[in-house]
């Protein structure tokens, strides 16, 4: 291992999720750390406050069911004592089987948990250069051009661009509730708000979405793919006119009980605060100009008097090549004892960088400590994430979140979806508890 200056205190560049996780942790572990923040002095192009961890797209973090990936994924962080896990349980709101929190409290929740611990302390200020070591870079998917061209520099390599969209949020008091209904897919509840529409309804919203005009790019944008798993709604509709009924707005599993039948599309609506009083528009990330967004958001009935309080934007994501730029540990190849976390990394999803900040976070510890590196085992959700960074293909290279697809293959065939979820998550959550039961010297706190 390398040796490592003990004197000054371990360095984390980033408040997002991965950073203020890592930070979390290592502090935990009573090691002095030193959180370094760029917000609210210089903002970014998606935050609006200077609080830890805010939520710039979907407050939803996902799936909470055990037996789905990102379920099994909350399990594997919860049994580490995450951070971000408990300021989210602790400020969840209804949202069927999915996790979502009240997007204020949540930050606030993080925010007051490390600047009232007595092994952190925080500075905020923008960094340009690469820290000293030892340090973990969690700066996220919008990395400033400063620090991103001191990474590049010392990887040899190229950095890799996608772009990530934020939905629009209205006040609920503002939908016309006669043409609204209550309800989750195939089961009655109170989490979504229904917006049905009829065939030409939609067909008008849908070609007025097409035509709308986009917010400007600037031209280094403009060469920049956009990440499959978050386009913006209206490449989704530019796809072919029913593209929209297959996705976001499926009305499979829904009965609109004006007419006791199945609408031909349906826009749903998500608690986004804890009150209940905001809520977000289910898969409308976007990157129309505000003004488009406030004409034809409105085309659809239910919203023909809606109140936003927030448009949708448009922030540039930047993730490194992992395969080729970092090493098992996500330290940066050559470059000593500096780690990357987060979505920076080349995962995808609040969570997965969460976890990648508690990764980072471990082995810097074990370095530290001079123990030897915990070694996730690969039917971990964790480890299986782990070891799609370190053994995707370099030239085909791209973002991912946590799935089955990763995941070891179960010994038979199982068909049905959610019983091989249960099967693998009852696998994973054995190999876990096996896993940090058999490391003391790193999992205890």
């Amino acid at each position: 291992m390398t040796p490592m200056n003990r004197k000054e205190p371990v360095k984390v560049i980033g408040a997002g999720l991965a950073g203020s996780e890592a930070a979390w942790q290592i502090a935990s572990r009573g090691i002095e750390v030193l959180l370094v923040e760029q917000r609210p002095g210089k903002m970014t192009p998606a935050h609006k406050t200077g609080k830890f961890a805010e939520l710039v797209c979907s407050n939803s973090l996902g799936s909470n069911d055990e037996s789905s990936p990102a379920g099994i994924l909350k399990e594997e962080l919860r049994s580490c004592r995450s951070l971000v896990m408990e300021c989210a349980d602790r400020t969840m709101v209804p949202a069927g089987r999915a996790l979502a929190v009240d997007r204020e409290g949540f930050a606030e929740c993080v925010t007051e948990k490390l600047k009232s611990h007595p092994n952190i302390r925080i500075e905020q200020r923008e960094i340009t250069d690469l820290p000293q070591e030892p340090a973990i870079i969690a700066t996220g998917p919008l990395t400033s051009e400063s620090l991103a061209d001191m990474i590049r520099e010392k990887t040899g390599g190229e950095f890799l661009y996608f772009y990530d969209a934020v939905s629009p949020v209205l006040e609920l008091d503002s939908v016309d509730m006669e043409r609204a209904f209550w309800g989750s897919r195939y089961e009655d509840g109170k989490d979504y708000l229904n917006c049905p529409m009829n065939r030409e309804e939609y067909e008008v919203f849908w070609k007025e979405l097409v035509n709308a005009e986009q917010a400007p790019r600037h031209e280094f944008e403009k060469k920049v793919p956009y990440f499959e798993a978050c386009l913006p709604v209206e490449v989704i509709a530019s796809r072919g006119i029913d593209t929209l009924r297959f996705g976001p707005l499926k009305p499979v599993g829904l009965t609109d009980p004006r007419t006791g039948e199945r609408p031909w599309a349906v826009v749903q609506l998500r608690r986004d605060n804890r009150e209940g009083t905001l809520y977000n528009i289910v898969g409308f990330q976007t990157n129309l100009r505000w003004s488009e967004q406030d004409r034809v958001f409105r085309l659809i009935p239910a919203l023909a008097e809606a109140e936003f309080v927030r448009y949708g934007v448009m922030h540039r994501n930047v993730y490194v090549n992992a395969p080729s730029v970092l090493d098992s540990r996500l330290r940066i190849r050559e470059s000593g004892n500096i780690f990357l976390a987060g979505q920076i990394t080349g995962v995808e999803g609040y969570m997965e960088s969460t976890a990648m900040g508690l990764v980072a976070a471990l082995n810097l510890f074990a370095l530290y400590r001079g123990l030897d590196f915990p070694g996730w085992p690969r039917e971990t959700a964790i480890g299986s994430l782990l070891n799609y960074l370190s053994d995707a293909e370099v030239k085909t290279f791209r973002p991912m979140n946590a799935n089955l697809g990763i995941l070891p293959r179960l010994p038979e065939k199982i068909r049905d979806k959610r019983e091989r979820c249960r099967r693998v998550a009852s696998v994973a959550r054995r190999a876990m508890s096996e896993f940090s039961g058999s490391r003391p010297d790193v999992f205890s706190v």
